[in-house]
């Protein structure tokens, strides 16, 4: 079987990914409690505007705008309907973004946004159906991976993973958001799992990729850490690591982060170090913030 481009090319060289899309949806306009997603379709120049800005800053993977485009999700907004169409849209947006530049167009599933039963009050099956149609209709427009992102519980980290594969990704990565302790050292997600315990389940469930991205307390600096538990665990498979641009404050309602494009490209050797083979930002990232970490890892790749 044919190795999956994004894996070949991760075999040559480190890929950089784009940043936030939510915080920079808000500056286009997004309401506070808006359905970015639906975007895709009713403000597509919106979103072509943001991608295009994160490929004129080098970067190389763009995740499609659809991390909230679940069938449950989109429920809340009263999208269910348009769920195929606003998740095809958000492909061919990122291919658009690329012009004629190569690049990597990676399917993005995020968290369904609740509990599943016998803790909370949506079942499993729903969550598995929910996150096999938005794989589906991702898969058929063509990305060249599935991201399944921002996980806290292995239980729908699972299922999130399942879907991908069912609906035929090329290539499948799982990434989870982690907390920093509130004493002492040491990180794990909302649920508990720690960065080793995470990277043991991804490997026993197959990705092609180890990720990580987002949480309390997760900079440049602290997913290095993460990466490095993750390369302990398996030496070989390529990690990608998407941190937040700092640690953010809340400022008439929002969250802004103080961290500057300089300050978080400073993290890039050590993210390098540490074993990540793909890296691009979360929360508060901006097209600055990955033009210096484009600026950081070539010259890091001069440096080899």
């Amino acid at each position: 079987m044919a190795i999956p481009r994004l894996l070949s090319t991760l075999r040559e060289r480190v890929l950089l990914c784009d940043g936030a899309m939510g915080t920079e949806l808000q500056r286009a306009g997004l309401e506070p409690g808006g359905c970015g997603e639906a975007w895709n379709v009713d403000a597509p120049e919106r979103i072509l505007a943001i991608q295009r800005a994160y490929v004129e800053a080098g970067a190389d993977c763009l995740l499609t705008n659809t991390f909230g485009a679940s069938g449950i999700m989109l429920a809340r907004h009263g999208q269910e309907q348009r769920t195929r169409a606003i998740n095809a849209a958000g492909v061919e947006l990122a291919r658009q973004a690329f012009g004629e530049r190569d690049g990597f167009v990676l399917g993005d599933i995020g968290p369904f946004g609740g509990v599943m039963e016998p803790y909370g009050d949506i079942s499993r099956s729903a969550v598995a159906e929910a996150f096999g149609v938005q794989a589906k209709a991702l898969c058929q427009a063509g990305v060249d991976a599935i991201l399944v992102e921002t996980q806290t519980s292995l239980d729908e980290l699972e299922l999130g993973i399942a879907a991908a594969r069912a609906a035929g990704a090329p290539c499948i990565i799982g990434s989870l958001a982690f907390d920093a302790f509130a004493e002492g050292d040491g990180f794990a997600t909302m649920m508990g799992v720690t960065p080793d315990a995470a990277a043991r389940f991804l490997v026993e469930h197959e990705v092609d990729v180890l990720a990580l991205n987002c949480g309390t307390g997760v900079d440049t600096k602290s997913a290095a850490g993460i990466v490095a538990a993750y390369r302990a665990v398996d030496p070989s498979r390529p990690i990608l690591a998407q941190p937040n641009a700092g640690q953010p404050e809340l400022v008439d309602l929002r969250a802004v982060y103080r961290q500057t494009p300089e300050e978080m490209a400073r993290g890039v050797p050590l993210l390098l170090a540490a074993g990540a083979t793909m890296i691009g930002g979360c929360c508060g990232s901006t097209p600055a913030h990955i033009r210096a970490m484009r600026a950081a890892l070539d010259e890091q790749e001069a440096l080899a």
